[in-house]
């Protein structure tokens, strides 16, 4: 049985689409949150680079992974999951943190 088959009852395509728009206003969210930590990890970058800071703090990364596989866990969430998810966003931080120093350190040497 496809999608598609189940046009013909109503019940099942309403509840079909109520659970879509929950996964679909769950995934905005998703995004807004993120682009929420995004700003504040931007900040933490350029306070770095203005105290020469190294873009990774891999003690902290660390504790971050074991907090969150807690939640996880807490959550009934694959905890290996979480943890891939933070050390997606992690590395796209690091990436972030390493253009502004890199940035900051140009507009250091310009006279």
């Amino acid at each position: 049985m496809t999608t598609s088959d189940l046009a013909d009852d109503a019940s099942v395509t309403a509840e079909l689409n109520r659970l879509r728009g929950s996964i679909d206003n769950i995934d905005a969210a998703v995004v807004h949150m993120l682009a929420e930590r995004f700003k504040c990890t931007q900040q933490v970058g350029h306070l770095k680079a203005a105290h020469h800071l190294p873009p990774a703090d891999p003690a902290r990364e660390a504790r971050q992974i074991a907090r969150l596989r807690s939640l996880a866990e807490s959550a009934k969430l694959d905890p290996a999951f979480a943890e891939k998810l933070l050390n997606f966003i992690v590395a796209e931080v690091i990436r972030h943190h390493e253009t502004i120093a890199g940035a900051r350190g140009d507009a250091e040497q310009r006279p």
